[in-house]
């Protein structure tokens, strides 16, 4: 594999076809932009050649737009010949290491590295819709990352979630082992278990997820089944508040986690009420 580092103008760069990581908005992104304007772009891009002197980005898509915003018209590239597989495999590992990685972006992430390890080893993709299948590319996968290799799997699963179940999935409304359970489901009944969601607001637990897949099996499911067992109660999703993750991030340091996030927000509240009963005190 050969590379090289060039100045590329900025038009000459296109996205990476299917690229399973969404772009930030908002304080990172504005974060971002504002590090370029100061210091400058001190790590290049990564982009590979095609045809009529276009190149396509496999690591910096944020760095890009960035310059694009700034006004920026030519950046600094490393330049690798890969072969589609490859360029596959390293843009799945360069964005691998970002922080806050949604569900949905390691699961087409992974399922894009696994299909392309397979080609460029003269396998055919096999069928990903099991958890557990014969030794594979996962395994390695799961190596690298720190995962089982079943693990990849089950997030590889979630791409057969349909787009409104895997953004409340991103969104933390549906956990992670529910929406593998819920990704055998058909997308004819996918969409029937959203709208009930949506009317019940209520999302199912890892045991009414299983016995979704069970009715499914069966072909026993039904809006009225899914209905029945989304009103059941359950002690998680009584009178619940929910925030939007991306409406309060920008209220915490970035290297906080979702449960960093409520502690303080309780903790916050706690505070609040304590000072509400000092001045009703005071009042009387």
């Amino acid at each position: 594999m050969t590379e090289r580092i060039e100045k590329i103008k900025i038009d000459s760069l296109i996205p990476f076809e299917n690229h399973p990581f969404k772009e930030r908005t908002g304080e990172e992104q504005a974060e971002l932009v504002e590090s370029i304007r100061t210091t400058g772009m001190l790590v290049p891009v990564i982009v590979r050649p095609l045809l009529r002197g276009k190149y396509e980005i496999i690591s910096g898509h944020r760095r890009v737009a960035a310059c694009r915003e700034l006004g920026i018209d030519t950046v600094s590239a490393i330049v690798k010949e890969l072969t589609k597989e490859e360029a596959v495999i390293t843009m799945v590992d360069a964005n691998l290491q970002r922080e806050n990685l949604l569900p949905s972006e390691k699961a087409f992430a992974y399922k894009m590295k696994v299909e392309a390890m397979k080609r460029k080893a003269g396998r055919p993709p096999k069928n990903l819709s099991q958890v557990a299948t014969n030794i594979d590319t996962a395994t390695e996968i799961g190596q690298q990352l720190g995962e089982s290799r079943d693990q990849v799997y089950r997030y590889i699963r979630l791409t057969y979630l349909i787009p409104e179940l895997l953004k409340m999935v991103d969104e933390q409304r549906i956990a992670f082992t529910p929406a593998v359970e819920i990704s055998y489901l058909p997308e004819r009944e996918q969409r029937v278990l959203i709208d009930e969601i949506e009317y019940t607001d209520a999302t199912p637990s890892l045991s009414q997820a299983q016995r979704l897949r069970k009715f499914s099996n069966q072909g026993r499911l039904s809006v009225d089944t899914v209905f029945a067992v989304l009103s059941e109660e359950k002690p998680n999703q009584r009178e619940q508040v929910r925030f939007m993750t991306e409406d309060i991030r920008k209220y915490f340091p970035k290297n906080y986690s979702n449960k960093d996030m409520q502690k303080t927000i309780i903790k916050l509240l706690e505070n609040w009420q304590r000072k509400r009963e000092r001045n009703a005190r005071e009042e009387r």
